[in-house]
């Protein structure tokens, strides 16, 4: 759809603009979607899991209630409140005796399940049941005797029995109720392991099954869920917080039992917590490519639309190259390309009027050329005429006029020659056009004018627009010199400026000066181009500045006016050594 070989044409801008925009705000809307929505997913999942988690915490501790409630069943029966009694106050049981306890608590024990067996221990630590000589710090760890001793008689879970893997033990215990629950005694029961099976195997749900596994305080398995690659035999924290179970991810979540030190640990398939996203994501890249491919067709009819129209003028405006402009006949239901159409057609009727008025003009220029010839010959005969002055002047011994008229002659040739290669020139030049002007005007003026220039060597070779440098002194002379009453003096200085690649050109003259107002007036003159008298005379300061604003455009001259009144004024210009701006042109080789 796109040249590839030009995709400045405004088509293609449109279509890859419009493209673009689509992408952006489709993009930042699918991420916005994907980041809000997997959020939402993920956190329903957690959700899950840990709903899992409580009510399988739940189970554990129903499990456990159950084993709490007939261990103190057992603990305040009255056979054996009555027997570990007459054992505290220092009787020892019979044989008989021990046998009757024994069949009192198998009928308790028919009543509970996978219960293997329960051992009574009397304080001492002599075992009562069953009906051997074990002692009580012999069969678990004095440890957990002392916490038990701590409980008062709550069931404390040991875990897995050191002498049987398949079972779990818990002690509790047993107090006197009628001798204000004195200890009289210890309740130990196995417990078989199988029990505390949490894991359902025949899930009947569509979710990846969820092992449920039981380990003690220690770490110790109590019960794990047959899982593949997994040994029943391993420790809780082998268990990370994720797993590979048969080529499948699992995350890992720990929940510890309130009622005992042991902790639940779930393994949860990761893909489960993820279903829902990888979902999602087949759903935004479906979405995204197909509104793309609809979005792109659109785009490219709609650039072809909008651009058409102007193609068909570029095409006319073109063939217009070849003969007479002519007007385009392109319609269009668009109000700018109607505008545009409007405009190009009153442009063509504008440009052919042009034409006619030019080629009128270029009759009227062929036929005053011949006078142009002949206006050329004046000047001649002028410098002709003043050299003829000079040398009659000089052979009668008028050396004073005879200078004065050759510095007359050189002025008028300064002036006159106007050529467009003439428009820079040294400042060496325009010095010695000064002095002629100031030589002049010394005759007119005698004793009342005195002068001086003075100027740096290495800047007399700068180049600078012409005719800049005697109408300052001119303007020195008749506002300043000719406005006071005795002798007056004109300085002219050129020297380095203090702003490096800058010559500082300085008129000064002693004249009465001008007050704050009248230095803001000729300010504002030169920043209006216009004189700053009455009169409409004297646009020297203007002119001035206005040629230096057009010559050096780009260089950032300077024009200073100060002045006290009674103390004379100064005019400062500040300018590049390199020329630049609208009318400095390269082939000019005099300025040297």
């Amino acid at each position: 759809m796109i040249d590839s070989r030009n995709l400045n044409t405004l088509r293609n801008q449109i279509f890859i603009g419009s493209l673009f925009v689509m992408m952006l705000v489709l993009g930042s809307i699918a991420f916005i979607l994907y980041q809000q929505v997997s959020v939402l997913l993920r956190n329903n999942a957690e959700s899950h899991i840990e709903q899992t988690a409580i009510q399988t915490t739940g189970k554990l501790e129903a499990l456990v209630s159950q084993i709490d409630t007939w261990t103190s069943q057992v603990a305040t029966d009255p056979s054996v409140q009555l027997y570990l009694a007459q054992e505290s106050a220092g009787r020892t049981l019979s044989f008989t005796e021990r046998q009757n306890l024994q069949e009192e608590v198998r009928k308790l024990e028919a009543y509970a399940a996978s219960i293997r067996s329960i051992e009574i221990y009397t304080k001492e630590y002599r075992r009562l049941l069953p009906l051997d000589d074990v002692q009580l710090d012999q069969r678990v760890e004095h440890g957990l005797v002392d916490e038990a001793d701590r409980a008062q008689g709550r069931l404390v879970w040991f875990g897995i029995d050191p002498r049987d893997s398949h079972s779990v033990v818990a002690i509790r215990n047993i107090r006197l109720i009628n001798q204000s629950f004195e200890a009289a005694g210890y309740l130990v029961v196995r417990i078989d392991k199988s029990y505390f099976q949490l894991t359902d195997t025949q899930s009947n749900s569509n979710r990846p099954l969820e092992y449920m596994n039981l380990f003690d305080g220690a770490g110790k398995p109590i019960s794990i869920a047959p899982m593949p690659g997994i040994s029943a035999n391993i420790q809780a924290h082998q268990l990370q917080s994720s797993i590979q179970l048969d080529g499948k991810s699992y995350i890992t979540v720990t929940k510890p039992s309130e009622k005992t030190s042991w902790n639940l640990v779930i393994l949860s398939p990761a893909d489960y917590k993820a279903e829902g996203i990888s979902l999602l994501q087949t759903v935004i890249i479906v979405s995204g490519i197909g509104g793309a491919l609809l979005f792109i067709i659109l785009s490219f009819f709609l650039s072809t639309m909008i651009t058409k129209p102007i193609l068909n003028l570029i095409k006319v405006m073109r063939n217009s190259k070849f003969g007479t402009l002519k007007p385009s006949t392109v319609t269009s239901a668009t109000l700018e390309i109607r505008e545009l159409n409007n405009t190009y057609n009153q442009m063509v009727d504008r440009m052919n009027e042009l034409v006619e008025v030019v080629y009128q003009k270029e009759i009227l220029q062929s036929r005053t050329e011949l006078k142009a010839l002949q206006s050329q010959i004046n000047p001649h005969f002028l410098f002709n005429t003043l050299e003829a002055f000079y040398w009659a002047l000089d052979e009668k011994g008028e050396d004073e006029l005879a200078e004065s008229v050759i510095a007359m002659s050189g002025l008028f040739r300064y002036v006159i020659n106007r050529g467009d290669e003439d428009e820079w020139v040294a400042i060496d030049h325009e010095l010695t056009h000064a002095e002629r002007y100031l030589t002049i005007m010394n005759i007119r003026m005698g004793d009342r004018l005195s002068w001086s220039i003075t100027c740096d060597p290495s800047l007399r070779s700068v180049p600078i627009p012409k005719l800049l440098i005697q109408p300052l002194v001119e303007n020195a002379i008749l506002h300043g010199i000719e406005q006071q009453v005795g002798p007056g003096s004109i300085e002219l200085t050129v020297s380095p400026s203090e702003r490096p690649g800058y010559t500082q050109i300085i008129v000064k003259d002693s004249g009465p000066g001008m007050d704050d107002e009248k230095i803001q007036s000729l300010y504002t003159a030169m920043k209006e181009g216009r004189s700053a008298s009455s009169k409409g005379k004297g646009i020297g300061i203007a002119n001035i500045y206005g040629r230096l604003k057009l010559s050096y455009s780009t260089k950032e001259p300077e024009m200073r006016i100060t002045s006290q009144a009674g103390k004379g004024t100064v005019i400062a210009l500040t300018i590049p050594n390199e020329p630049g701006g609208s009318f400095y042109h390269e082939d000019n080789t005099h300025c040297g």
